[in-house]
């Protein structure tokens, strides 16, 4: 287990490289225990790792292009591969199109979060408390989706470049980046909606007429637009054509009816997996990190960003428990404690890390080995 040491950033290794470090000793032995436990059960790591899930459509997609639909008709289900955002496909299909290709980007992407992350939290918190915010981000319960063929590692990347690049004035840098977060996932919007919040405020609040920030504000949601009006298009409906192909998939915006519906169970006594217990533990633990979020007065673009990520994970109806991987690009929410424990001391960080990365190992393995629900 690697230690996050406040004497490591004095030395002559960048501060940046030390968290990428972190970051990687971290999920690389969650990987490596991840791997042993599939080699045991008879299943190839590769294909655990990178042909689990959701990670099939994104092959597909990859190797054929959109096109794929497929019926369950004990549900009444149909789902269509028009769900998935293309950034993350097409990057996997210029590497190869195979499930190694997918770790491939998956990985890199990865890398570029934890750097982005770490930027983040030192820039607000200082330069321990953004390696422990890395530390913390690597060892969340369902930070195993960082090192699957998914793409929240993706998404995290673009989105903390981006809060980075408006934290330090950098508009179009901000918008770009907003621009592949909304190719990348439904939720990459609350990137957008960053950038057009402090947009808005410079034009309005600070009377700015600076070209740069009027054009990040109209770019930054061109991306998500385009897919959704794209798929709308295909499907005869331009406006509403991808959120009918949504609510088809059994995904659709209860304002929170259905997660409130299935924590009930929970808190009753109600027979619920394991997965929809956690579910419901991360996401009270997340509402309550949120208020501390907003108490100690965050920038306003990290609110936006965490607060519309939130709404959409918390309001959204299906995949109860593939909520707590939507948040996992969330990790602003970890900020209050990341400066919590950057007051502590050392030795208290260090087991406190270690320990929090081994249940994540644990139950890494759990979801993706022994549980019966889709990740």
């Amino acid at each position: 287990m690697t230690t996050v040491s406040v004497r490591a950033v004095g030395t002559a290794t960048p501060a940046a490289v030390v968290a990428l470090g972190v970051f990687s000793a971290v999920r690389g032995a969650g990987v490596l225990v991840l791997a042993v436990s599939a080699w045991w059960a008879g299943k190839s790591p590769v294909k655990v790792l990178g042909a689990s899930w959701d990670s099939v459509w994104y092959l597909h997609i990859a190797a054929h292009g959109y096109g794929r639909t497929q019926m369950w008709s004990a549900t009444g289900s149909v789902q269509s591969d028009y769900a998935f955002f293309p950034l993350y496909p097409y990057l996997v299909g210029l590497a190869g199109g195979t499930p190694a290709a997918a770790l491939l980007i998956a990985w890199a992407a990865a890398a570029l979060a934890a750097v982005g992350v770490y930027r983040v939290g030192e820039r607000l918190l200082g330069q321990r408390a953004g390696l422990l915010l890395v530390a913390l981000w690597a060892v969340l319960p369902h930070s195993v989706v960082l090192t699957l063929g998914y793409t929240e590692a993706l998404l995290a990347a673009c989105a903390a470049w981006s809060l980075y690049a408006l934290l330090t004035g950098r508009w179009l840098w901000a918008a770009g980046l907003a621009v592949l977060a909304g190719l990348t996932r439904p939720t990459g919007i609350a990137v957008a909606a960053a950038v057009c919040v402090m947009a808005l405020r410079e034009v309005v609040v600070r009377r700015s007429r600076a070209p740069e920030v009027w054009a990040a504000g109209l770019l930054a949601p061109a991306g998500w637009a385009a897919y959704v009006v794209a798929v709308g298009v295909r499907v005869g409906d331009p406006l509403g054509g991808y959120f009918e192909v949504q609510r088809r998939w059994g995904s659709r915006f209860d304002f929170g009816g259905g997660a409130l519906r299935s924590a009930e169970k929970v808190v009753t006594g109600g027979s619920v997996p394991l997965a929809t217990t956690v579910t419901v533990a991360v996401l009270a633990a997340a509402g309550l990190l949120a208020v501390l979020l907003a108490l100690d007065r965050m920038p306003l673009a990290v609110l936006v960003y965490t607060g519309v990520l939130m709404v959409i994970t918390y309001g959204g109806a299906g995949f109860f428990d593939s909520k707590p991987r939507f948040l996992v690009p969330a990790f602003p929410l970890l900020l209050p404690v990341a400066a919590v424990m950057a007051r502590a001391r050392h030795g208290t960080a260090v087991v406190l890390t270690a320990g929090l990365a081994g249940l994540s190992y644990g139950y890494g393995v759990y979801l993706l080995l022994v549980a019966k629900v889709p990740l």
